[in-house]
């Protein structure tokens, strides 16, 4: 009689979460969300497979997501077995032409074909991309700078000038889901290795995103407390910054948040990938489950 009791709660419990999500439903109805998918669930089985399962569940769900993934501890395995060295500046990878053709063969072929396995087995319809595919990203090369200003040559990382979503929307209007590797080509012909979340960024701009979700392995940002704040504005996000409150590796992806709001993106999301069902959490409960930055 108490499994049966215990059950029976369980259900409840499931069939009332269901209800208090239709008006998350009907307000995401059509709705593009793009994903940054790194971190946790990235290099975990099961955290995989519930980030699967979560994002067709939103396609059935008539939400249409893409996701962009990363991918560097991978290639750094990758690198290390091949005995390349690999040194990083300002957070970006310094990538000459032996590195790219690591970073492009883990990228596109290992991370990108295992998260397409991972949604096809989940009942979903994944087509693997990358930033090359049919000119989806075009890229300049981007430099870093020392203390003193000078530009530093950070070798094929690019930074997106242009992106051309006409194959998401054509894959989208498939019942497909796209998943793309941070890479792009530049005007002639290179290729170039992309941060993730700026990939991100870039393709939720331009796509015109209801949100842009950017899964990390940290709650959210922080006040100067150590407060979770959930909801803020670019000016918030700004005068946090100036302070000193939002550093370190927070700051690339406010950053990405803010350029993407400038784009027309309508909200930006910091959350925290090690929550089971994140997306879902924030998506589609009053609670949500990171940190929301609005225009």
């Amino acid at each position: 009689m108490e499994t049966s009791a215990a059950m029976k709660h369980d259900w409840l419990a499931t069939a009332r979460t269901l209800s208090e999500a239709l008006p998350y439903l009907q307000k995401y109805d059509g709705a593009t969300v793009v994903i940054k998918l790194g971190g946790h669930a990235m290099g975990n089985d099961a955290a995989m497979e519930r980030f699967a399962r979560d994002v067709v569940l939103m396609k059935q769900c008539n939400v249409h997501p893409v996701v962009v993934h990363g991918g560097g501890p991978m290639i750094n395995e990758m690198l290390a077995r091949l005995n390349i060295q690999s040194e990083f500046i300002d957070g970006k990878r310094v990538t000459d032409e032996a590195t790219m053709e690591v970073v492009e063969m883990v990228l596109s072929g290992r991370v990108n074909k295992r998260l397409v396995q991972a949604v096809n087995a989940q009942g979903g319809k994944a087509v693997g991309l990358s930033g090359k595919d049919a000119n989806l990203i075009i890229c300049e090369k981007t430099l870093a700078r020392s203390k003193s200003g000078e530009a530093i040559d950070l070798g094929l990382v690019g930074k997106p000038v242009k992106v051309n979503p006409e194959v998401l929307d054509h894959f989208m209007k498939g019942d497909f889901i796209p998943i793309v590797s941070p890479l792009g080509v530049g005007r002639s012909g290179e290729t170039f290795n992309i941060n993730g979340d700026t990939a991100a960024g870039a393709i939720a701009g331009a796509m015109q995103a209801n949100r842009l979700l950017l899964l990390t392995d940290v709650e959210g940002v922080k006040d100067g407390d150590g407060n979770l704040l959930t909801a803020m504005t670019s000016q918030d996000v700004r005068d946090l910054t100036a302070s000193g409150v939002i550093a370190g590796g927070m700051i690339p992806k406010t950053e990405t948040a803010l350029d993407a709001l400038a784009s027309g993106v309508r909200a930006a999301v910091i959350l925290d990938g090690r929550v089971p069902h994140a997306c879902l959490l924030e998506l589609f409960t009053e609670h949500g489950a990171g940190s929301l930055i609005r225009g």
